[in-house]
């Protein structure tokens, strides 16, 4: 039974290990509207990938030497983005280390339980992954967060205006009356400002560290403003009802795939869970697909045509609005 236990973890570890790994090597999206923000702006970012401390209020280090750890968060730089905005306060180089020590946990547990030696490899990747795995969670669960407080940030903002404050003291009031993570993003750009930092800067570190296209729209509407006039508060209230919009649309759209949903976790589920009957049922007729090598060619086979199914269904249900 422990083994059937283990061949199932194997298949959705590597799946989760490969979606992970693919979201923080990729770029962040938008780029057409973060291009539009740059040339408004007057310049490029430029950034420098897998150094710490990337804003003005984060902590550095004078530290010229380089761990090999550093010199692989070079490639990967990226990650540092992702711990950014899922707030992992470690550095990439730690967050490296503790994959590396998860994956050697794995390979040894391969060794020491009486599991064939060809999934010695796999076990290691998935236990290395389950760290990238559980980043990718929490980014995104705090961007999601970030997402349903916009709306009403973008209101308080404009109410904020519409008395006679300007938009950076609106901006400190999100801070102060909002709860995190919104509140910390924008009173990160408020102190920007105040340590000397334009609002354009600061507005484009905050696209950068929080990728998020709504945000995009709202800081391109500021920029517009300030260079043709125009009102706004009344712009930051139809970006609000905008967004609200989209909320409302795509909790419509949930409601009417709920059931191409079900239907995908039920078919990603039968194979293992027709595979453990046959464990218990019949163990001997079972275990020729680990003890004959056609039948690890199919076992094998089988994992990634469930990989590949999963992305198959999730494109199908997953409409963006």
């Amino acid at each position: 039974m422990l083994t059937v236990i283990l061949i199932i973890s194997v298949g959705f570890g590597v799946a989760a290990l490969i979606g992970g790994v693919a979201m923080i090597i990729r770029p962040d999206g938008g780029g057409v509207a973060e291009d539009r923000l740059s040339v408004l702006t007057g310049k490029k970012r430029q950034k420098a990938m897998g150094e710490e401390g990337t804003s003005l209020l984060s902590n550095t280090t004078l530290d010229d030497s380089k761990s090999i750890a550093d010199e692989v968060l070079a490639r990967f730089g990226n990650i540092s983005n992702v711990m950014e905005q899922a707030d992992v306060s470690m550095s990439g180089a730690k967050f490296l280390t503790i994959c590396v020590i998860a994956a050697a946990i794995g390979a040894t547990v391969c060794i020491v339980a009486p599991i064939p030696k060809w999934l010695l490899p796999v076990f290691a990747l998935v236990a290395g992954g389950l760290p990238v795995l559980w980043l990718m969670m929490k980014r995104k669960k705090r961007m999601a967060k970030f997402n349903s407080q916009l709306p009403e940030a973008l209101e308080l903002l404009s109410r904020s205006l519409r008395a006679g404050h300007s938009l950076a003291a609106g901006m400190g009031l999100v801070a102060s009356e909002m709860h995190d993570p919104i509140s910390r993003e924008f009173g990160r750009a408020f102190e920007e400002q105040n340590l000397g930092v334009t609002l354009e800067e600061a507005l484009e570190d905050m696209t950068v560290r929080v990728p998020n296209m709504d945000l995009r729209f709202f800081a391109t509407a500021v920029m517009l403003q300030r260079q043709t006039g125009g009102d706004l508060a009344e712009i930051l209230d139809k970006i609000g009802s905008l967004i609200r919009e989209r909320f409302k649309l795509a909790g419509q759209i949930q409601a009417l795939t709920g059931e191409g949903r079900l239907s995908g976790v039920v078919l990603l589920a039968l194979p293992p869970s027709l595979f453990a009957v046959m464990m218990y049922l019949n163990r001997d007729y079972a275990m020729v697909l680990f003890k004959d090598e056609t039948g690890r060619m199919l076992m094998g086979a089988g994992l990634v045509l469930q990989f590949v199914g999963a992305l198959v269904i999730r494109k199908i249900i997953n409409i963006k609005v």
